[in-house]
């Protein structure tokens, strides 16, 4: 594609959380479309790794810790130095520590979930908020809440808080009529699944378990979840308050997967 005469042509956008799965593919899917992208993220071996991958095209790959009050604050320095306004900003970071039941959680793993995945997209938006034109659009990714899994307490709760900041923010920036839409994936196939420090064997089983709870009886990909990502930035200007349920049709829709043979 001759990304000059894309669908995204001229257009600037910030993915946090872009230099792996859900987020590299909506980067990707941005950049393919001819827009300019600032993306972030905080392991060091993904950010060189998305800076080879995308070397020599639009993409400014920015480290950023979002749980960093200093780092938010310098990635809104950098965007507006960069990119000056932006048409789009995705909310896709995030953090899972999984297996952790009520009473083996401790204050350090809950500070460190809520401070990621719930304080750091709190004021990532206070942050760029004013650096979004008028008209423009924030896209969160929480997670399909159909299901309840043990263990996962504490994810849950810093999501649920997500979804809520974003129906409020819908609220307060409807007089610069900026659009706050979600993105709730179910079982998506990543490398990590979304969980760090998994073994080969604990993400094949997990990806196992994913196809046989979805309905549709398979994983989502990251090219559908940059997709929606992408419509609900773009193409749905008549949505805000929003969140579009991405999960094979079982999570949030209740609908039962066919019995296994």
């Amino acid at each position: 594609m001759n990304e000059s005469n894309g669908k995204y042509a001229g257009m600037k956008a910030v993915v946090t959380g872009g230099t792996h799965g859900m987020g590299l593919g909506i980067v990707t899917a941005l950049l393919d479309g001819g827009a300019e992208v600032v993306l972030t993220g905080r392991s060091e071996k993904a950010l060189e790794e998305a800076r080879v991958a995308l070397a020599g095209r639009a993409a400014h790959v920015v480290r950023a810790d979002a749980a960093d009050p200093a780092d938010v604050d310098a990635l809104g320095v950098l965007v507006g130095e960069t990119l000056g306004q932006v048409d789009a900003v995705f909310v896709n970071h995030g953090i899972a520590e999984v297996d952790q039941p009520l009473e083996d959680v401790t204050a350090a793993a809950f500070d460190r979930q809520f401070g990621v995945n719930t304080r750091g997209v709190f004021f990532t938006v206070q942050r760029l908020a004013p650096l979004v034109r008028d008209g423009g659009a924030f896209v969160f990714t929480t997670v399909a809440n159909g299901r309840v899994f043990p263990g996962m307490s504490v994810y849950s709760g810093s999501k649920d808080a997500v979804r809520a900041f974003a129906k409020v923010f819908a609220a307060e920036f409807l007089p610069r009529r900026i659009r706050v839409n979600s993105v709730a994936p179910g079982f998506i196939k990543t490398p990590t699944m979304g969980v760090a420090g998994m073994t080969d064997a604990e993400r094949a089983a997990f990806e196992e378990q994913g196809s046989v709870l979805t309905p549709l009886q398979r994983m989502g990909t990251v090219e559908e979840v940059a997709r929606a990502a992408l419509f609900l930035a773009f193409d749905a200007t008549f949505t805000t308050a929003a969140e579009l349920p991405f999960d094979g049709g079982g999570w949030g829709q209740g609908i039962t997967p066919p019995e296994q043979g």
